[in-house]
């Protein structure tokens, strides 16, 4: 990550750090959510979406939404507007990074099934 140059990174919408695991944690064998469980999650969180901007032929899914757009169908509740000022602040991200952390958001609300985006999904998106 400290090879990639900060606005480079501005423009990248998720950064999952992974850590290497340990040998017993390879050895172990839970299984997580199935791929057809996350793929119906999607599909439903795509159909939001597309309902969402229907008529508009620039938009096709949160991704695609510029900075009016974000204004517009990424509304927040007191509770999530002062968990994202308090992160703007205490990392001192850019207009970029707040777009995207409330895009981001907004997908996560969708798969989450929630029409309003919520604290959690502000810190998820974080």
């Amino acid at each position: 990550m400290s090879r990639i140059s900060g606005p480079l990174l501005d423009r990248i919408d998720i950064h999952i750090e992974v850590p290497r695991l340990s040998s017993d944690e390879l050895e172990q064998r839970q299984s997580g959510e199935g791929s057809e469980a996350i793929r119906e999650r999607v599909n439903k969180a795509r159909g939001i979406q597309i309902e969402r901007y229907e008529g508009r032929e620039d938009i096709h899914c949160n991704a695609h939404l510029g900075t009016r757009d974000v204004r517009r169908f990424c509304n927040l509740g007191r509770e999530s507007s002062d968990l994202l000022h308090l992160a703007v602040e205490r990392f001192g991200l850019s207009a970029r990074a707040y777009d995207r952390i409330l895009k981001v958001a907004r997908t996560i609300a969708d798969l989450d099934g929630s029409g309003d985006i919520m604290p959690e999904h502000i810190s998820e998106a974080i």
